[in-house]
């Protein structure tokens, strides 16, 4: 990692996932194991935020107790970002691993005909016709009688077997029964569950030192009828209002926000970019039905250069501020599966190391050439 250029790495207790209380001794030795390799820890991405939270169930205190203790946890080993999601059941969400693309590198995809017809004729949850109009049934039927049973199994495998970004996994009958936790959860329920969260643990982040981001959700719109309610700009708004502070941030990840075509990335940066502590650079090609891939860091359907621009416009609008936390952290989320990373065993679909480091390059090389203009308009 240190040799890509990276000075820090975003980094979690990984084996931590059912909301119980990290321990100041585990977490010390993460960061020492960061800093013997030359590197440091600022951001935890992430502490997962427990199902009871979520839909406001009878042990929730309990779990949200947890939280402030792992955040304090965190102050006193120096750790200054923490970035969580807020997504029901399933985290991000794509139907093929291996998108094959035309230089012959894999990507990620989310097909949206692929995700309708197994939510419509396989999984077969209740009430799920009301969720798609008669032309998409229509469609996801077609596609459904064309699959064989491995077409199923291997679905199946990539959208609830073993999540992404989690350790739960699922067969179909208790995916179906997590599902049924939010039966009756509108997303009023949702954003008003996340308040209560918020309003809970932004002040003992304010005390410790640590700075809350909230990623957005991916894709950005309802799954499996699940409300989604980190999806638009009016959503960071709802959010930011409660409690209004500084410590009550955003993760801006352009790969989420830039699936929907009324999302406007460079317009969303200037407004929210006081509050922005993290920041996940991808691009993704949107389609007209829903369905997208990971495209290029520098292709896609998101003016990266553009957003890079923004975001480095409000570093130096902290630094002459005197902000402390002036730099953004970054990571370039998402990198296409190339070259000798093809076909090996232990790699994450979406994080291999080569297409990352190919997105980094790309997007130092965008920040560079951006301030050398910058330098030279200004003498």
């Amino acid at each position: 990692m240190k040799q890509t250029g990276a000075t820090e790495v975003v980094s979690a207790l990984h084996r931590i996932y059912d909301g119980s209380a990290w321990d100041d001794a585990d977490i010390a030795a993460q960061k020492d194991a960061v800093a013997a390799a030359g590197l440091t820890w600022q951001v935890v991405e992430s502490i997962p935020v427990h199902n009871d939270i979520k839909i406001a169930g009878p042990a929730r205190a309990r779990y949200i107790g947890w939280y402030k203790d792992t955040i304090r946890a965190l102050g006193r080993q120096g750790i200054t970002t923490l970035c969580y999601n807020f997504m029901p059941v399933v985290d991000w969400t794509r139907t093929d691993l291996t998108y094959r693309m035309p230089s012959g590198g894999y990507a990620l995809r989310f097909d949206a005909v692929d995700f309708a017809a197994y939510d419509l004729f396989v999984l077969r949850r209740p009430r799920v016709t009301q969720d798609y109009t008669n032309a998409q049934i229509a469609a996801a039927e077609t596609r459904f009688r064309q699959w064989t049973e491995a077409d199923v199994t291997r679905i199946e495998r990539i959208l609830i077997a073993g999540l992404p970004a989690t350790e739960r996994k699922f067969d179909r009958t208790g995916f179906q029964n997590a599902l049924l936790e939010y039966e009756g959860v509108s997303a009023d329920d949702l954003c008003a569950n996340l308040t209560y969260f918020l309003n809970e643990i932004v002040p003992v982040a304010q005390e410790s030192g640590i700075q809350l981001c909230i990623h957005p959700d991916d894709p950005p719109f309802s799954l499996y009828g699940l409300p989604r309610v980190v999806s638009t700009a009016a959503d960071i708004r709802a959010i930011f209002a409660s409690p209004d502070c500084q410590a009550n941030g955003l993760t801006f990840c352009t790969g989420s926000f830039g699936v929907r075509a009324d999302n406007d990335l460079v317009a969303m940066v200037r407004e929210f970019a006081p509050r922005i502590h993290f920041v996940h650079l991808r691009n993704v090609t949107s389609e007209p039905d829903g369905s997208f891939h990971e495209a290029d860091h520098l292709g896609g359907s998101t003016d990266m250069p553009a957003v890079v621009i923004a975001l480095m416009q409000e570093q130096e609008r902290r630094k002459a501020e005197g902000r402390a936390d002036w730099h953004l952290p970054m990571r370039p989320d998402h990198g296409h599966l190339l070259a000798d990373d093809i076909g090996k065993a232990r790699i994450n679909p979406g994080y291999s190391l080569i297409g990352r480091l190919k997105g980094m390059a790309e997007l130092r090389g965008v920040m560079h050439g951006a301030a050398a203009m910058h330098k030279m308009l200004s003498t």
